[in-house]
């Protein structure tokens, strides 16, 4: 019997992916680098939220939110409640479709983005513990459930749209573009509170400093909102979202059908997730807990190792259009398996040797994050790719990341930094073991 195309792998990128009969003329009217524009505005922006949020978890929120605990009960606090925008986020991906399915593609992305940053602006304007008691800590949560909330509904699809409209021989190299917003978030979040830090009193900066980064989020989303609508919005990509089937269905059905896809896609790239926590949240949290280095001077070398980060990033589009993406997943898992065997080692070894561990990190963060959602659109049916494709990056977050700071800060004051290694290692574990299932990657349908 014949093979059948649907079901063929593609040689290159080592995932299943369906043959597409339509017409690839579509390249000439919306050109791939354009769709890349747009994917990297919006996740720089959303990854600026999201590490302005992250570094006042660490430098701001127990002492102003949480003064009654002593440094590291309130730091497990603040990581606590920053966990709650990652459950909140997969209830966000639902109800926004169900927005978009009744109202529009451009609707949805304005309510969530708006949603966005009311929440990230709401912070700002929060009074400290010392003013309102207990209530701050209320509102603090149900503003940071709102971020997650909108960060599920901000999902717009272009990031499947960019893979599955990449020339076949070039979809490593673009699925790693829209990955780029993840360092470049975290360098101009970084930088900015550098600057405060160095700039301000340690009394200004805590009574009123650390809230203009969040001000500053709030216009980035503004800009990032028009920027995206104009892509969304308009009739060829309208066409081109409609043509590649890249419209919502119901989250009940997607789990039915491709609830082992959803899986299987999320474990596949928790490596990488669990990763991206631990060389950026909890090293900030250990150094300003239990080092006397000058946390300005800790973020710049984080900085520096965002730098590396975008370099690996760039690197793995290259190595996924030669070996496969798959290929490329596995190598990096085992490589960050093996360096979470160094992590004690490492973070025992004094300012030289939690150097090596935030660059290094950082560099395997960026050859592994730069595939860890590129192929997530080729595993769904076409019909269930768009929800499935969101749901499968929330449960990714979720399980890779959403705990990674509150559990690796709280295993290594109680149990020692081996047991941080022990962490990222079973992390590492579930990638591979996840990417081993072969079948479970190839298209129903």
């Amino acid at each position: 019997m014949a093979s059948n195309p649907a079901r063929r792998l593609d040689a290159r990128t080592g995932f299943s992916a369906k043959a597409d009969v339509r017409s690839r003329s579509d390249y000439s009217a919306v050109a791939p680098g354009e769709i890349a524009v747009g994917v990297v505005v919006g996740r720089a922006s959303e990854y600026f939220d999201f590490f302005v949020y992250a570094i006042a978890s660490v430098l701001v929120f127990p002492s102003v939110f949480f003064p009654f605990e002593a440094r590291l009960p309130g730091t497990l606090w603040a990581f606590a409640v920053f966990a709650l925008a990652f459950i909140a986020r997969p209830f966000g991906t639902i109800a926004f479709m169900a927005i978009q399915r009744r109202f529009g593609r451009g609707t949805k992305l304005t309510a969530a983005l708006f949603l966005l940053g009311f929440s990230t602006a709401g912070i700002a304007f929060l009074p400290a513990y010392l003013h309102l008691g207990e209530a701050s800590i209320v509102l603090l949560a149900m503003l940071r459930i709102g971020q997650g909330i909108a960060l599920g509904g901000s999902w717009d699809g272009l990031p499947s749209l960019l893979a599955l409209n990449a020339p076949p021989h070039r979809r490593g190299w673009y699925a790693m573009l829209g990955q780029l917003g993840a360092p470049v978030g975290f360098i101009v979040a970084a930088a900015l509170f550098a600057f405060l830090l160095t700039s301000l009193t340690p009394a200004d900066f805590v009574e009123w400093g650390w809230r203009y980064p969040f001000y500053v989020a709030f216009a980035i989303n503004v800009v990032a909102l028009f920027a995206r609508l104009r892509l969304v919005s308009t009739p060829e990509y309208s066409r081109l979202l409609d043509e590649r089937e890249l419209e919502p269905s119901s989250a009940v059905q997607v789990a039915r059908s491709q609830g082992d896809n959803i899986v299987v896609g999320a474990l596949a790239a928790l490596a990488s997730y669990a990763l991206f926590h631990l060389v950026t949240v909890f090293p900030l949290s250990w150094i300003s807990l239990n080092e006397q280095r000058p946390v300005p001077e800790f973020l710049i070398l984080q900085i520096g190792g965002a730098v590396l980060a975008i370099v690996g990033i760039v690197a793995s589009g290259y190595f996924a259009d030669r070996v496969g993406r798959r290929t490329t997943l596995g190598v990096l898992a085992s490589l960050i398996a093996v360096f979470s065997l160094c992590v004690p080692v490492l973070l025992k070894s004094g300012p030289m040797g939690e150097n090596l561990f935030v660059l290094s990190g950082f560099a395997l963060l960026g050859m592994s994050y730069g595939q860890a959602s590129g192929a997530v659109a080729a595993n769904f049916a076409p019909r269930f790719r768009y929800t499935g494709a969101a749901l499968t990056s929330d449960l990714a977050w979720l399980a890779g990341a959403g705990f990674a700071p509150l559990v690796a800060l709280a295993v290594a004051a109680h149990f020692g930094v081996g047991f941080v290694g022990l962490y990222l290692f079973s992390g590492a574990a579930a990638s591979i073991a996840a990417l081993g299932f072969n079948r479970a990657l190839e298209i129903r349908g």
